[in-house]
């Protein structure tokens, strides 16, 4: 006859003994960082406004290359707008606490299921795509004076593309290793000894 494991009883945080409760609160200590994440969005969208408004205004004077640029530069903002919204909801939800969202219309998608795997993961597809800007950018800039006012070099250029693909082959290691985790994570438990 085996015996049967009694089940702990559910501990509530106020049972929770002072150091680990110090400890686990210690996690609202990002809270500030999230504040702060949201503060530099109002930023990009300020930039972003800037930005347009030039275009706009200046369209009749603007070529087709200009406007390609400009319209470039629009799209980084965007994209990098996008992964603060992705490392605040994100990170806040999986490393501070629950947002509750479950019923709410808005709420994203792959917000149900994330956790710091997945976060990883579309974090480096969004840094990738934000490097992809970059390097279209510059490709088009290639020849010219740049906003700076400095001519790009070819070195400048190469070195560019090779972050560019060190960030896409970090992105598929990230993609691998988390893949071979979930792997070896799902392998049935016990077996023959």
């Amino acid at each position: 006859m085996t015996a049967t494991p009694t089940a702990e009883p559910n501990r509530t945080p106020r049972t929770l003994r002072p150091l680990p409760r110090f400890i686990f609160a210690s996690r609202w200590l990002q809270l500030p960082l999230y504040l702060g994440l949201i503060v530099a969005q109002g930023v990009y969208v300020y930039l972003f406004l800037k930005e347009l408004v030039h275009l706009v205004v200046e369209s009749p004077s603007v070529t087709e290359q200009q406007a390609m640029l400009i319209v470039l530069g629009l799209i980084d903002v965007v994209m990098i707008s996008n992964l603060l919204i992705m490392v605040i909801v994100g990170g806040y939800e999986t490393f501070v606490s629950r947002m509750e969202l479950n019923l709410h219309p808005d709420q994203p998608e792959w917000l149900s299921h994330v956790n710091a795997s997945v976060l990883k993961i579309k974090l480096a597809m969004a840094i990738i795509g934000i490097s992809s800007i970059h390097l279209l950018r510059t490709f088009i800039e290639a020849g010219t004076l740049g906003r700076s006012g400095a001519a790009y070099t070819e070195a400048g250029i190469m070195w560019q593309a090779i972050i560019h693909a060190i960030f896409i082959l970090s992105a598929i290691g990230i993609a691998l290793v988390d893949w071979i985790s979930q792997q070896t994570g799902a392998a049935p438990r016990g077996g023959h000894h």
